[in-house]
C-alpha cells in the first residue's frame, strides 16, 4: 500500500510554540494564575480544554473553558500573524511529495481555527487529504487516535506513515501508533528523544531533508 506523511502542526510545520506559551501566560494571568514561561511550557501541551482540567479541576465549566481557551488562540492569533511562515524547507518538501502522488494528512492537537489560519493564510490546504483536530478525536496526544484517524482518511496503514513531531508527547503518540517519525526540534532538544525507538531522525528543519531516501529507511 502507498506510504503516506502525517504532520503535527505547531511547533512542526510553523514554529510557532513560543508563542503559544506566551499567549498562555498571558490569559492564565487574566484569569489569575501567574506562572513563570518555564512552567507554562512544562504544563501547557496538548488539548487546550485538557490543559485548562490539568490546571484547574473543576473549577470552570465546559463552556467556561472553551471561552477562555477561544480568547487564548486569539491572543495567539494576533501575535503570530506578521511572523507566520512555514519552517525552512517545508514549502519544498509539500511540493516534492505532493508531485509525487504522496498523500499526506495533518494529525493535530490545535482547534480547528488555528488549522484553518495557518493552511489558508499561507494557501497550503491543497497539499492534505486529512485534516484531524483537537475536536475530531475524544482522546488527546499520546492516544493514538488522531493518527489512526488520519491514516484511515489517507486509507493507509498504520505502519506505512511516516509521521512529523516536534515534541516527546508526539514521539510517544506515533510509538503508540506503529508509526515511525521524524522530529524537527524547534522545541525540544534531539536528547529528549532518546527513549523513542521509532525515531528515524531529529533536524532542525526540513532543509537537507531527503524525502525518499528516508522513505526507503522504512
Amino acid at each position: 500500500m502507498q506510504k503516506a506523511l502525517i504532520f503535527d502542526m505547531d511547533g512542526t510545520m510553523v514554529d510557532n510554540m513560543m508563542v503559544h506559551h506566551r499567549a498562555w501566560q498571558k490569559k492564565l494571568a487574566e484569569i489569575g494564575l501567574v506562572l513563570s514561561l518555564e512552567e507554562v511550557i512544562a504544563t501547557c501541551h496538548g488539548k487546550n480544554d485538557e490543559i485548562l482540567q490539568r490546571i484547574f479541576g473543576d473549577k470552570y465549566t465546559f463552556e467556561e473553558r472553551d471561552r477562555i481557551s477561544s480568547e487564548k488562540e486569539a491572543i495567539y492569533r494576533e501575535v503570530f500573524l506578521p511572523e507566520l511562515k512555514l519552517i525552512d524547507g517545508l514549502p519544498e518538501l509539500l511540493e516534492e511529495a505532493y508531485k509525487a502522488g504522496i498523500p499526506m494528512g495533518i494529525g493535530t492537537a490545535a482547534r480547528s481555527e488555528n488549522v484553518d489560519y495557518v493552511l489558508d493564510n499561507l494557501q497550503i490546504r491543497h497539499y492534505f487529504q486529512a485534516i484531524v483536530c483537537d475536536k475530531d478525536v475524544e482522546l488527546g496526544k499520546p492516544n493514538p487516535a488522531v493518527f489512526f484517524k488520519v491514516a484511515d482518511l489517507l486509507h493507509t496503514n498504520y505502519t506505512d506513515c511516516l509521521v512529523f513531531e516536534d515534541s516527546p508527547t508526539g514521539a510517544k503518540t506515533a510509538l503508540n501508533a506503529g508509526m515511525k517519525a521524524v522530529i524537527i526540534t524547534t522545541t525540544h532538544t534531539q536528547e529528549e528523544f532518546d527513549q523513542y525507538p521509532n525515531i528515524i531522525l531529529c533536524t532542525p528543519n526540513y532543509v537537507s531533508f531527503n524525502l525518499f531516501s528516508t522513505l526507503e529507511q522504512r
